[in-house]
């Protein structure tokens, strides 16, 4: 599965806290991520996180192509709700994932039930309807 890591600046120490705790799980699958989520995650696990540009230069837009292309499986954009400069991105992001069927966690307890549900197999119905053979690789 290939899973797609966005933090607001507010969020990112509680993004490498959420894949510190979950790297067990996260690295059986292919991560990528913006900016400088992507960096520190991949410092603090040691996982391999496949870097796009910061969210700032494009790397929202970079991670929505791919879901457009059914590329990314999974979306996990912790955001900070008391901070609405970030609005667009999230809702960019959110109708692509409802367009496309691809899980969207907000927060913490969301992306632990997704992380979670991946683990048991919940999510392998995506490799039926997507199946790699017809999708590119990260």
């Amino acid at each position: 599965m290939n899973i797609a890591l966005m933090a607001h600046d507010n969020r990112k120490e509680l993004m490498v806290q959420f894949c510190i705790a979950y790297c067990g799980i996260l690295s059986k699958h292919t991560v990528c991520a913006t900016g400088t989520t992507g960096r520190v995650v991949a410092e603090a696990t040691g996982m391999p996180v496949k870097p796009f540009m910061g969210r700032a230069h494009g790397g929202v837009q970079q991670i929505g192509a791919r879901i457009a292309y059914d590329e990314i499986d999974m979306v996990i954009y912790l955001t900070y709700p008391k901070d609405t400069s970030d609005e667009d991105n999230l809702t960019y992001i959110r109708r692509l994932c409802d367009e496309h069927n691809v899980p969207l966690a907000t927060n913490l307890a969301t992306a632990e039930m997704l992380v979670q549900g991946l683990n048991r197999g919940d999510l392998d119905w995506r490799e039926i309807a997507y199946p790699h053979s017809k999708r590119h690789a990260l």
